[in-house]
């Protein structure tokens, strides 16, 4: 490996052992002081570089591949203000334990607080969100170098992987002094280099570090005992939401217990495999808000696992008169209601796997069945309500679209309604993975992180079968607030993403809030319509587009969107104050029909 001067030795010391670590795909965001990185990203066969003109864009799309890929994904960005617009996907990616490597390019200590253009104090600057953060030396012709550099890259891929906890943002400040290409910065500064000392990594081609984690798995002892206090509480229950990487495991024993799950659409619990019909309550919120069926079905003991949220019936049921038991294997505090009585920490899948094989099958009970016939008497009346108007409605939206995609699909849900939907609305069903920003359950960067997901579906480095379409279900709101999203460079790789967007002109989850009782502030501080016209964004940015003006017309414009490739906007308006509406009168028949079954 030879470099011309300090800052193109750096940067190709660092992007090499990016890639020998298992780095796949890089995110830059185009800037002069990061010219090195840039450079060397771009001309290294081993990693897909993706230029996203937005940095906040950037930073989601980052976080959207490595979602879709499993594997960190570096984010690269020039210095000063360019570094502050990460900080959206920083906060995702630590609440929602997502892989990412910030590589800021930074002005050398000589530039800071003396007025320099672009220079600000970058150090810190995303405070503890980071599993790690090192301000890397100004790059130096020196023996030792190569070690550093080498060193920096695996331990920070170590981290993002989560090294003693969970995955997460790990950012790498890098000052860098001019030259910052392979020769002079614009003929202003002589032509420096060669570089003097060696660069080589480990023989063939190895990473200088290898970590490997140990699942912590339970002892026999403790397996027996919990397994004892399951088989003696027939009146359980499984709650799971977003983090969890093995459904299969946990279905199994929830069939070995006989219990029931409330499983968030993220946790993958409604589409994880057959057991799931069985098993999977699609409508807990609705029949949890009727106070006498809450009151005969609570619960006699919980196992809580990954980290939900959607649902303020669910969380309403847990409170800490419920005994709960957190299973999770990095130590994660998953306790909102403040309920919690114990935390296993422990590999989940093995755990449910030895719990379930110690229980037996006995594949029912009285208490599971009790469950089940709410949740079908539910399902049929909602159903009998949605199918009885072909006007586009957003519970109708979600349902249809949860259903008619194709095996190995993948469901991007944006935070407020669309998640919230897919939560009360989504019958279980095999071959569908449901993705959303669970962390922070932002409104931003979710048409990027659609799209690194898209992406990651078409690496050819994933030794997979291939996979389904990529869609996303989106507000209004979300689409228009992250419209930069669709600034990729004009010679990205082919990506095939459509998005559902549900726009009711506005923000529609506060119809179901408080302040919609105060009208005279509640359209222009909360609903915001913003009047635009969602065609005309779909021309500018030379998208596919598709209006839906009756539900039954939403399986046929998904899958002509789907078969014509590319970026695709299906396009289903709606009614804010109508689909409040809709979402009342369903809960109420909900009710009546269990004030039938008593």
């Amino acid at each position: 490996m030879q470099a011309q001067n300090p800052s193109h030795a750096c940067a190709l010391v660092l992007v090499d052992e990016l890639a020998r670590g298992g780095v796949t795909d890089a995110v830059l965001a185009p800037g002069s002081r990061s010219a090195a990185l840039a450079m060397a990203f771009h001309d290294d066969p081993r990693i897909r570089l993706h230029v996203q003109i937005d940095e906040r864009s950037a930073g989601f799309l980052a976080v959207g591949l490595a979602k879709g890929t499993g594997r960190p994904v570096p984010v690269v960005v020039t210095s000063g203000s360019a570094v502050a617009n990460l900080h959206p996907a920083v906060v995702e990616a630590d609440e929602g334990d997502v892989p990412v490597l910030l590589l800021t390019a930074d002005r050398p200590p000589e530039l800071r607080h003396t007025g320099a253009n672009q220079t600000i104090d970058q150090a810190g600057i995303f405070a503890g969100a980071p599993r790690w953060q090192v301000v890397l030396g100004v790059p130096e012709d020196r023996a030792d170098s190569n070690a550093v550099w080498r060193s920096t890259a695996a331990r920070a891929l170590a981290e993002a992987r989560g090294l003693d906890g969970p995955a997460g943002p790990v950012h790498l400040d890098l000052p860098f002094r001019e030259p910052t290409v392979p020769a002079a910065d614009d003929g202003r500064a002589p032509v420096a280099g060669p570089y003097q000392h060696p660069l080589d990594g480990r023989p063939d081609r190895r990473p200088w570090v290898t970590v490997e984690r140990v699942p912590r798995r339970l002892d026999p002892e403790q397996v027996q005992a919990i397994a004892g206090r399951l088989a003696t509480t027939p009146r359980g229950l499984i709650v799971a939401g977003s983090g969890v990487t093995a459904p299969g495991p946990i279905l199994a024993l929830a069939h070995a217990a006989g219990w029931p799950v409330i499983a968030e659409p993220t946790s993958g619990l409604r589409t994880g495999g057959p057991l799931a019909a069985d098993h999977a309550i699609v409508h807990a919120p609705q029949l949890l808000s009727h106070a006498g069926f809450a009151r005969a079905h609570t619960p006699d003991l919980v196992l809580r696992i990954g980290r939900t949220g959607l649902s303020r019936e669910v969380a309403a049921l847990l409170g800490p008169a419920v005994p709960q038991v957190l299973l999770d294997a990095t130590g994660g505090w998953h306790d909102p209601e403040r309920a919690i009585s114990d935390v296993l920490i422990t590999d989940v899948a093995g755990a449910c796997t030895d719990l379930a094989e110690a229980l037996g099958l006995p594949g029912g009970s009285p208490w599971l069945d009790a469950w089940r016939e709410a949740d079908a008497a539910a399902r049929q009346v909602v159903d009998a309500a949605l199918d009885a108007t072909d006007a586009p409605s957003e519970p109708r939206t979600a349902r249809d679209l949860g259903a008619i995609l194709p095996v190995g699909s993948t469901l991007f849900a944006a935070s407020s309604m669309p998640i919230r939907d897919l939560d009360r609305f989504l019958a279980p069903r095999e071959g569908l993975t449901v993705v959303g920003n669970r962390g922070a359950s932002g409104i931003d960067g979710l048409v990027s992180t659609t799209l690194g997901i898209a992406l990651a579906a078409s690496d050819p480095s994933v030794d997979a079968p291939p996979a389904g379409p990529t869609v996303g279900l989106l507000g209004d709101l979300a689409l228009l607030h992250d419209a930069n999203g669709f600034l990729l460079s004009p010679d990205a790789p082919q990506v095939d993403a459509t998005f559902v967007v549900v726009d009711n002109d506005g923000g529609g989850i506060f119809s179901f809030l408080p302040q919609v009782h105060f009208p005279g502030s509640f359209e222009r501080v909360f609903g915001t319509p913003h009047g635009r016209d969602l065609a005309g964004l779909a021309r500018f940015h030379r998208l596919g587009y598709r209006e839906v003006t009756a539900a039954a017309a939403l399986p046929g414009a998904v899958t002509e969107a789907v078969a014509a490739g590319g970026i695709q906007l299906v396009h289903v308006r709606t009614d804010r104050a109508a689909n409040a509406d809709l979402h009342r009168e369903l809960t109420a028949a909900v009710h009546a029909r269990l004030d039938g079954l008593a």
